[in-house]
């Protein structure tokens, strides 16, 4: 029983970070804007989040310092990629490689250590505990006691369904997407459509980050996010943007992140199971290839 809970926990820990930017890079897929740079502002997230939370002995400044860490790589993303009409493919790439760089240069320039940083003075975020459900046996060690941001990764799925299939937002942020011209036409211009949507992946990007740093776990390490930026670019491609679909994607991935470590436990080595959720990310890729193919030859 309690290794199931174990793998469980595990798994939800693990699909938290994956779902909250892949429910921010929804955003950028239906405006059209092609958004490899996530795994950049989760990483810019994770650096500022521990940077707030250490100098101000505070994990909410810490995650206000994530979020904005990851909304200045969005606004640096919107004045290149939007502004400037620069190709977004390679805006992307770009702002990863300044991330991963920025933020292991800050990392030895502030803290003075290479490769990991973790500190006493670094304040988590706080577990929440739900009254009456966590007495629940098998239930309450599962749904209660969680980190406070996997409870906000939830209602934040159910936000986002919301504001994207539900609202004027969301029916322009589909049209900037689907037929930018139509909606340029109707007097709403798609640039600041497409903007809003940066911002809003960068928020999610953020909370994801910061979770890595002050919730997963409390230190930050150089490239910590560790490919979970191209792990939510998948997820959101696998279900062509559905928040619940992400939602079961992510928690599939985190199954497999939450297993590499169980594994780990029984003498698996460990560079062998940081393996399995990227194999996962592949092979489901692979399975949503071969459907595009015979749907196409279904219509053809």
């Amino acid at each position: 029983m309690n290794v199931l809970i174990g793998l469980i926990t595990g798994m939800i820990s693990g699909a938290t970070p994956i779902l909250l930017a892949a429910l921010g890079g929804t955003f950028t897929f239906y405006a059209g804007v092609f958004n490899i740079a996530m795994e950049g502002m989760m990483l810019m997230a994770a650096f500022f989040a521990v940077l707030g939370s250490f100098f101000f002995h505070s994990w909410v400044i810490g995650l206000a310092f994530g979020v904005l860490g990851s909304l200045t790589l969005a606004l640096i993303f919107i004045l290149f990629s939007v502004k400037l009409e620069t190709d977004e493919f390679v805006t992307g790439i770009a702002l990863n490689l300044f991330a991963l760089g920025i933020t292991t240069y800050f990392l030895r320039q502030i803290f003075k250590v290479k490769g990991v940083f973790t500190s006493k003075s670094i304040v988590p975020v706080p577990q929440l505990h739900i009254p009456f459900i966590e007495k629940i046996p098998f239930v309450g060690p599962v749904l209660s006691g969680r980190n406070l941001i996997v409870y906000i990764a939830v209602i934040a799925t159910v936000f986002c369904y919301y504001l994207i299939f539900k609202t004027r937002f969301g029916l322009r942020l589909r049209a900037a997407g689907y037929n930018a011209d139509s909606l340029d036409s109707s007097g709403v211009r798609t640039s600041r459509i497409r903007m809003q949507a940066l911002l809003l992946c960068a928020l999610f990007c953020g909370l994801g980050g910061a979770f890595l740093s002050l919730g997963y776990v409390t230190l930050f390490a150089e490239n910590m996010t560790a490919g979970r930026g191209w792990i939510s670019l998948a997820a959101i491609i696998l279900v062509d943007g559905h928040p619940y679909g992400i939602a079961a994607i992510s928690l599939l991935f985190g199954f497999f992140d939450g297993l590499g470590l169980f594994l780990q436990n029984y003498g698996v080595a460990s560079q062998f199971t940081a393996m399995i959720p990227y194999i996962a990310t592949l092979f489901a890729l692979y399975v949503y290839a071969q459907r595009r193919r015979e749907k196409k030859r279904k219509r053809v």
